[in-house]
């Protein structure tokens, strides 16, 4: 009996144990921990927010060369990992990264069913034209954004998706545009061709001509000696720095009113027709290391005007602003004209002109062959109200100590992301 009383107190002294083991237990804690990558777990999505995956739950998967992080369950990272191939996409995968690796070729089987991707990051890598897989990219009726730049591509790669509208294609050697690679794409908005081998002869077909909806184009670093023929109405930044572009046609841009931002530094420009550049939108106008002997018309829109390293010897304010109207005066607020002829600073009939002038960078002059010189005041700022100097603060604060580099730094072609 004895026994039996002992045996029944051990028990309750477990059970007691038992239940406040689980008493105790925080069951939170078990969905605090990282969840484990190594199999696959599934998520619910909000159809108002994922309007392109499908509302029932599907398992996110990863390729085990890559990285695809909880928090971005439509993303994966397979970037910076010595690859040589593309390894299999899962099905729900939107965005896909794969920059700075060695792949080479672009077959299509890592891309069958994948029918979600919006985005695909293949740039710095080794792939040339012949190695794309004909058709790979215009299955992906979904692909907005397609990054090939710094390949080794010598020709545009076509057939695209229409669904496409940023097209990233700098730093190869394309010297070749198909008559139709450039046709089916009604949605681009963006194109990059900057430093590859375009001449005039590729783009005598008019490529762009079709290209309804094209906002930027860049053209940086290539060997046209002519202006692009017939561009779209819709450009609003074009980037032609770097090439041998020795004149403009009369009446050019006014087939192009929406134009905001022009760059065309690095060329043989010598003349400019006085009225080219009459624009009513046009804000920024780098016309720097060209071979200009005077200056031009200047829109009562632009902002920001760089025609530095040229053969300036006298700035015609008259030529620039031909007439005051307060009720709509120009816009001009900083002028770089550094490395010029110039002998004596800008009349004093600018300031009627501009009067929103802030900043005047003179620089250095190439007045003598061999030396160049420097005016009494290599940059004039004129003195700003107090409301003035809070909306400029953060602009071009050291003027005093800027070098070539520094200004060549303010961008060699428009960011991809203008």
């Amino acid at each position: 009996m004895w026994i039996l009383s002992q045996l029944s107190t051990i028990h309750l002294l477990w059970a007691a144990m038992v239940f406040c083991q689980y008493e105790d237990y925080d069951f939170e804690d078990e969905y605090d921990e990282e969840p484990d990558h190594q199999q696959p777990y599934y998520i619910n999505f909000n159809p108002n927010t994922q309007a392109e995956v499908p509302r029932f739950p599907f398992p996110v998967e990863c390729a085990r060369e890559c990285f695809c992080p909880p928090a971005f369950p439509l993303s994966m990272y397979c970037d910076h990992r010595k690859l040589k191939t593309i390894p299999n996409i899962p099905r729900h995968v939107q965005q896909l990264y794969l920059q700075n690796n060695d792949i080479e070729a672009v077959p299509g089987g890592p891309f069958t069913n994948v029918t979600f991707l919006r985005e695909i990051n293949l740039s710095h890598n080794k792939i040339k034209f012949h190695m794309i897989d004909r058709g790979v990219f215009a299955k992906l009726s979904n692909l907005v954004q397609l990054h090939l730049q710094h390949n080794e591509l010598e020709e545009f790669p076509f057939p695209l998706p229409s669904s496409l509208e940023r097209l990233l294609l700098g730093f190869n050697k394309i010297s070749r545009l198909s008559g139709n690679a450039l046709e089916g794409l009604p949605n681009i908005t963006m194109l990059d061709l900057c430093n590859n081998f375009l001449d005039d002869s590729v783009l005598k077909g008019k490529p762009f001509s079709n290209m309804k909806n094209l906002m930027q184009l860049n053209l940086c670093n290539n060997k046209l000696q002519t202006m692009p023929p017939d561009l779209p109405l819709s450009l609003m930044y074009l980037s032609l720095e770097n090439n041998s572009i020795s004149y403009i046609p009369e009446n050019y841009f006014n087939r192009l009113p929406k134009i905001i931002a022009l760059r065309m530094s690095h060329n043989n420009l010598q003349n400019i027709p006085r009225n080219t550049f009459n624009l009513p939108n046009l804000l920024e106008l780098n016309l720097g290391h060209n071979k200009l002997k005077q200056v031009f018309y200047i829109p009562r829109s632009l902002q920001h005007l760089y025609i530095e390293d040229n053969d300036i010897e006298m700035i015609n304010v008259t030529l620039m602003c031909p007439s005051i109207d307060p009720m709509n005066t120009n816009q001009l607020t900083y002028i770089r004209v550094d490395q010029n002829k110039l002998t004596i600073p800008i009349s004093q009939y600018a300031f009627f002109c501009f009067p929103h002038i802030r900043t005047i960078y003179y620089g250095e002059q190439n007045v003598n062959v061999n030396k160049s010189t420097q005016l009494r005041t290599p940059v004039f700022r004129r003195f700003l109200t107090p409301e003035e100097y809070d909306e400029a603060e953060d602009d071009h604060e050291t003027h005093d100590h800027e070098t070539e580099e520094d200004h060549e730094a303010e961008g060699n072609y428009f960011h991809p992301y203008f």
